[in-house]
């Protein structure tokens, strides 16, 4: 029996002989299925080939498996007095890594913006003691490995500490969820905001897209519905999905003007 991993998304499925004959996030059709067919690797054949790798990305500690593999995204730690909470998910938990975790106080909790960053989840809720992961219940068709941990939120805000917030704000997956963290940045207010709102090259904006593989862009509707849900916030900084993919400073104002743009570039 093993624990397969899908090589183009990164999603875990359970325990088997065999590996899955489908990847249900792989052929919906945000995502894609590999030219070469659909393929998978046992935990034990990931681990073998990558390894995770801790590092600072402007000012937090983020974790990826080096080299690349599938999506690419790396998770963030952002940490409380409690323990930290792991923002986005990767496919891969290794005792490496999780040490390193543990060295930083642990994990009290796991938030996910969307299905294409849950990766190895229950793997890391198991290696603390089940430690709650909050995916919002619109996206449940997409959990490829069911866990007890996994708390599935409903609704449009969840509370998850004093200082950090779950915003489902939808555009990408009907569940797409950002966190804001009152003490981010200095006291300044952080958003995370996944690839829900992709922080662009140039970091000074940020756009929106329903499926960015296969190039079909989020609607104005859906646009408006994002920047609502986070009009109410303050934020200095904005932590994309990738390393170093952040507006690091007048985020606030960033993310309005990139409402605006992409708006009108639509029209």
């Amino acid at each position: 029996m093993a624990l397969w991993t899908c090589s183009q998304c990164g999603a875990q499925f359970p325990d088997k002989p065999s590996p899955p004959a489908h990847c249900v996030v792989c052929e919906d059709e945000r995502q894609y299925v590999n030219w070469k067919g659909q393929s998978f690797l046992s935990r034990d054949e990931l681990a073998a080939r990558h390894k995770v790798v801790c590092r600072e990305d402007d000012g937090l500690t983020g974790l990826a498996l080096e080299p690349s593999f599938a999506i690419g995204q790396r998770a963030l730690l952002i940490p409380e007095p409690d323990g930290c909470v792991m923002w986005d998910c990767i496919p891969l938990a290794t005792e490496a890594a999780i040490a390193e975790v543990r060295a930083l106080g642990g994990l009290k909790a796991i938030a996910i913006s969307h299905p294409h960053y849950y990766g190895a989840v229950a793997d890391w809720s198991a290696a603390f003691g089940n430690a709650p992961a909050y995916l919002h219940g619109d996206d449940a068709a997409f959990v490829t490995r069911p866990h007890p941990s996994i708390v599935p939120w409903t609704g449009d805000a969840l509370q998850i500490s004093d200082d950090i917030r779950l915003l489902r704000t939808g555009g990408h997956f009907a569940g797409a969820t950002m966190l804001h963290w009152r003490n981010g940045a200095g006291g300044k207010g952080a958003l995370f905001a996944g690839d829900i709102a992709m922080v662009a090259m140039d970091r000074r904006h940020v756009s929106f897209m329903y499926s960015y593989p296969n190039y079909i862009p989020l609607g104005p509707a859906a646009v408006r519905r994002i920047a609502n849900a986070v009009a109410p916030l303050a934020f200095e900084r904005i932590y994309g999905a990738w390393w170093q993919k952040n507006v690091a400073e007048d985020g606030k104002a960033a993310f309005d003007r990139s409402v605006t743009r992409y708006l009108a570039a639509i029209a």
